[in-house]
């Protein structure tokens, strides 16, 4: 069995390998990162190809079909599958990997997935609104010296330091 203290790297080297991802995805393809992209090229495909009519009638589909080759060609697919199949390995070797809902006792699994349902729907509307998820807004502008990226992550940290004040009787 794995010490408890040896089974994850260390936040500080995990952020400064971080930082030349992001770094080194400007220099190979002249863009940053972001997962909201890969998402939004999943849906763009899976509407095209469940109701082609609706994807050639909205100007959103069509915006996002025409200015992209074919929208799973993404690299950001690429990039979010790399990082759930890596997460998924990590896991497995360093014996993490549970398939168990944790939450607090004095709330049901029941709740604790509606809850995350909830603040995903959430998290992904306001990307959509903000044309870009945390990493793409705050890590990547960072990382460019952009002030709106530290702007950006200067809100996301408060934000979520008072809605965890209101929500935290779900964790604790």
């Amino acid at each position: 069995m794995i010490e408890k203290s040896k089974k994850y790297m260390n936040p500080y080297l995990a952020g400064v390998i971080m930082g030349l991802i992001i770094i080194g995805s400007f220099y190979l393809t002249r863009e940053g990162v972001g997962a909201s992209g890969a998402f939004k090229s999943v849906v763009v495909s899976g509407v095209k190809a469940i109701a082609p009519g609706h994807a050639e009638s909205s100007t959103f589909y069509q915006n996002y079909i025409k200015s992209h080759a074919h929208p799973l060609q993404s690299r950001l697919v690429l990039l979010v599958l790399g990082i759930l199949v890596g997460g998924f390995i990590s896991g497995s070797i360093m014996g993490r990997l549970k398939f168990k809902i944790e939450h607090s006792p004095k709330i049901s699994s029941k709740t604790r997935i509606i809850v995350a349902i909830i603040g995903g729907v959430l998290f992904g509307f306001g990307a959509s609104l903000a044309r870009g998820c945390t990493s793409g807004a705050a890590l990547t502008g960072m990382v460019s010296l952009s002030v709106a990226g530290f702007v950006t992550m200067i809100f996301i940290f408060g934000t979520g330091y008072v809605m965890a004040y209101f929500f935290r009787k779900l964790w604790l």
